[in-house]
């Protein structure tokens, strides 16, 4: 573990990602206690610092835990809260997605989308395979309930505007880049709202405007000119989406900085360019954009 990144819990926020050697380094100074959350890449959830082996000195796990402030009310960490029956009610989600289901079901929905209709079958087996392997604190044995004809027509549509570019009209682009950030909206709220665990549906909804969502959208595409910009608009995209998602009590946060982002999705790029890692580069990069997001209290973050 001596080269990952490490987030911890303090005074009610998440703190991190820092390096271990940094971690350890709070740990011996005592910001960091036996008692005290923490979460890397990998874990299932967050765990207390010393019940990870090797991470805490004997003497600092023996030493009575540093108790969380009382000012104010119950201590609210950003990405790890407890019940009061001691079970953790939030944490980072994370994703272990095997490699050649991922990289066959990916592959038959790129080819769905380039014949036009087999795509909301392709699409939706795609969701239906991929959501189980996510692990969400606190929601177990998570599914979707999608069905292919719930939106066909978003799909299908989705499809279709892949070919615009060959009418070689600034208009037809235009309006077809609309309508793209649109029909993705569409499908967003609809895999949002069929999601459920232990075969019960969640009550969450996605609740972000369509028009909000568009422009998010076209910002996204104006931004690739840049370069670099896209992957700090698409970080501040997926938190604006994660601000979006209501119905239960806690709410989802994403994580991740431009610049993780960035060169993440150019290891991505170039690997795939070599064709035979695809398969391998692709389950490395979902299975980390996934570990991105974590749950929390409403509330716990400002401004998140």
């Amino acid at each position: 573990m001596s080269n990952r990144n490490w987030f911890y819990a303090s005074e009610g926020q998440q703190k991190g990602p820092l390096p271990e050697a940094q971690l350890r380094d709070l740990i011996t100074r005592g910001m960091v206690g036996a008692d005290t959350l923490v979460w890397t890449e990998g874990m299932a959830g967050w765990q207390k610092a010393g019940e990870i082996p090797g991470l805490v000195p004997s003497a600092a796990v023996a030493a009575p835990p540093p108790a969380f402030p009382q000012a104010g009310g119950a201590p609210q960490v950003a990405a790890s809260q407890v019940t009061a029956s001691g079970d953790y009610s939030g944490g980072a989600l994370s994703a272990d997605f095997p490699i050649w289901g991922l990289f066959g079901r990916s592959l038959l929905m790129f080819i769905g989308e380039i014949f036009v209709i087999p795509a909301p079958w392709t699409a939706t087996g795609l969701y239906r395979f991929a959501i189980p392997y996510i692990r969400v604190p606190g929601r177990p044995h998570l599914a979707f309930t999608g069905q292919p004809l719930d939106i066909w027509y978003a799909f299908i549509v989705l499809g279709l505007l892949t070919y615009a570019g060959a009418a070689n009209s600034s208009i037809v682009t235009l309006l077809s880049l609309l309508l793209q950030g649109f029909l993705s909206w569409m499908i967003v709220r609809w895999i949002i709202g069929h999601l459920s665990s232990r075969g019960q549906d969640l009550p969450v909804s996605f609740s972000g405007s369509p028009l909000a969502y568009v422009g998010w959208y076209v910002a996204m595409v104006i931004s690739a000119i840049t370069i670099i910009g896209w992957a700090w608009v698409l970080t501040a995209w997926m938190r604006w989406i994660c601000r979006n998602i209501e119905g239960t009590r806690r709410e989802v946060s994403f994580n991740a900085t431009g610049l993780e982002v960035l060169w993440r999705t150019i290891v991505f790029t170039v690997g795939c360019s070599f064709l035979i890692p695809i398969p391998w580069v692709l389950r490395w990069y979902g299975n980390w954009i996934i570990s991105q997001f974590a749950l929390t209290e409403r509330g716990a973050i400002a401004n998140a």
